[in-house]
C-alpha cells in the first residue's frame, strides 16, 4: 500500500515540475505489445513519460528450437500477459480506473500472438469501461522518435524490423505514404541458422541479427563479395531471397572445401557474416537513397532540416545505423534513431501511439466494439507504383562504413 501511495505521489510531483499543462499529464494510456514474441506492457502519461513498464522476452525458448512456433510463442504470452500487464500498472502507481484509453497492437504480426493481446485487452476494457484504440505494429514503430525528439511532420522512415520492412513518409499520427516495403523475407535470422551461429560460444544467447552482427565485426568483408538485391530494378522496394540464396551456395561450397558436415561451424564464419551485414546495409541504404530522391522531387519532405528516422528491431544494428548515417549526410537529412530498447517490440511505443491517437482523438474506439487482428496489413497510402514508374536513378555514393 505504502509503495503504491509512494508511486502515486512520484506521478504527480513528476507532472508538477514538467513543463506539460495538467490535462497532459492527466492523460494516461496503458499500452499492450504481444505482435510476436515479446510481451510488454506500459503506462504512459500525456508528455511521453513512462511511469512503469513490463516485458517478457521469449527469446530464450524460440533459440532452443531454432525460431519462432507460432503455437509456443502464443502460449507463453497467454502464461504471462496478466503478469506483465499488472506489473506495468503496479509499478506506475496508477489503478485501471485511472486510465484514459488502452492501446494494443492488433496488426501486423503472428496471428496468434496478436490475437493473446487483443483478447486481453477488450476483457479489460469492457471490465474497467476505458476506451480502446487498436494499434498498427509498423505506425508504432514510426513514430517512437517523437516520444523522445520534437521530430515535426514530415518525415521519412526507414522501419527494418524482419519481414515487415519499408520505406514510408509519415504526414501524421494517422498519416503515412508508402514507398517501399519488404517482397520477400529478412535474411540474418535464416543466414544465422545455416551458419549454426547458435554453436558459436560468443552467440549461444544472441539472435541471428545479434549474432550475425557480433561476428562481423571480427570478419573481412570483402572476402566474398555478394551482389547487393535488386540493382536494376529503380523503386524502394527490398528483397533478400536473392541474398539468402548467395549466402546459402557459398556456404555449401565452403563445407564441401573444407570437408565438414552442413552445421558445422566454418572457420570463415566471421568473413561470411561481416560480408552479409555489409551487403544488406548497401541494399537498405540504396533504396533510402532512391526514396530520398523521389520525396525531394515531389515536395514531400521540408525544404528546411529534413529528418530521415530510422527504428524497427533492426535498426539496433550500429553498422547499419552508420551506413544510412552515410546517405543522410549526403543528401542533407539528419538521421534519427530510437536507443535500442526502443527499437525492439516494446510497451512504450505502442501506449505513446495511442497518447498520439488520444490526443487527436483518432481511431478511438468504445469498449463494447469488437475489433480482429490482421497478421498483414499495409501502412498508409501506396506509392510503390508511383515510384517504380519515376524509375529515379540512384548516383554512386561509396559506401565507406567504418567498421
Amino acid at each position: 500500500m505504502f509503495q503504491s501511495k509512494a508511486r502515486s505521489l512520484r506521478r504527480l510531483l513528476r507532472c508538477k515540475h514538467a513543463a506539460v499543462s495538467k490535462a497532459s499529464c492527466s492523460r494516461l494510456v496503458l499500452g499492450i505489445e504481444t505482435s510476436c514474441d515479446d510481451t510488454g506492457a506500459a503506462v504512459m502519461d500525456g508528455s511521453g513519460a513512462i511511469l512503469g513498464e513490463s516485458l517478457h522476452s521469449q527469446k530464450e525458448v524460440h533459440l532452443r528450437t531454432g525460431g519462432i512456433i507460432p503455437t509456443v510463442a502464443q502460449q507463453l504470452h497467454r502464461e504471462n500477459i496478466q503478469r506483465v500487464v499488472q506489473e506495468a500498472l503496479d509499478r506506475s502507481g496508477v489503478a485501471p480506473a485511472e486510465l484514459s484509453a488502452v492501446a494494443t497492437t492488433v496488426k501486423p504480426g503472428l496471428a496468434l500472438s496478436l490475437a493473446v493481446g487483443l483478447e486481453f485487452s477488450q476483457r479489460f476494457v469492457r471490465r474497467h469501461n476505458k476506451p480502446f484504440i487498436p494499434i498498427h505494429h509498423m505506425e508504432a514503430h514510426a513514430l517512437t522518435v517523437r516520444m523522445l525528439h520534437a521530430v515535426p511532420f514530415p518525415f521519412l522512415v526507414l522501419l527494418v524490423s524482419g519481414g515487415h520492412s519499408l520505406l514510408a513518409v509519415a504526414r501524421g499520427v494517422d498519416d503515412f505514404l508508402l514507398l517501399g516495403r519488404t517482397l520477400d523475407e529478412a535474411p540474418e535470422d535464416l543466414v544465422a541458422r545455416r551458419l549454426s551461429l547458435r554453436k558459436h560460444p560468443r552467440c549461444a544467447t544472441l539472435s541471428g541479427g545479434q549474432a550475425i552482427e557480433l561476428l562481423a565485426k571480427d570478419g573481412d568483408r570483402r572476402r566474398f563479395g555478394f551482389r547487393t538485391p535488386m540493382g536494376q530494378t529503380t523503386d524502394c522496394c527490398f528483397s533478400f531471397a536473392g541474398l539468402r540464396n548467395q549466402v546459402t551456395m557459398l556456404i555449401k561450397k565452403t563445407e564441401a572445401e573444407e570437408g565438414v558436415e552442413e552445421g558445422t561451424l566454418l572457420s570463415q564464419v566471421s568473413d561470411i557474416a561481416a560480408a552479409t551485414q555489409h551487403t544488406v546495409a548497401s541494399h537498405l541504404a540504396k533504396r533510402t537513397h532512391r526514396a530520398v530522391l523521389f520525396c525531394k522531387a515531389n515536395g514531400l519532405l521540408p525544404a528546411d532540416n529534413p529528418t530521415l528516422v530510422l527504428s524497427g528491431g533492426v535498426a539496433s544494428n550500429q553498422y547499419i545505423r552508420r551506413a544510412l548515417l552515410i546517405i543522410a549526410e549526403a543528401t542533407g537529412l539528419r538521421l534519427l534513431c530510437p536507443p535500442a530498447r526502443f527499437c525492439t517490440d516494446n510497451g512504450p511505443m505502442i501506449a505513446w501511439n495511442g497518447v498520439e491517437r488520444l490526443r487527436e482523438g483518432r481511431g478511438i474506439l468504445p469498449p463494447g466494439v469488437d475489433v480482429s487482428y490482421e497478421p498483414r496489413a499495409v501502412l498508409g497510402l501506396d506509392l510503390t507504383a508511383e515510384v517504380r514508374a519515376a524509375a529515379i536513378r540512384v548516383p554512386s555514393i561509396r559506401m565507406k562504413i567504418p567498421d
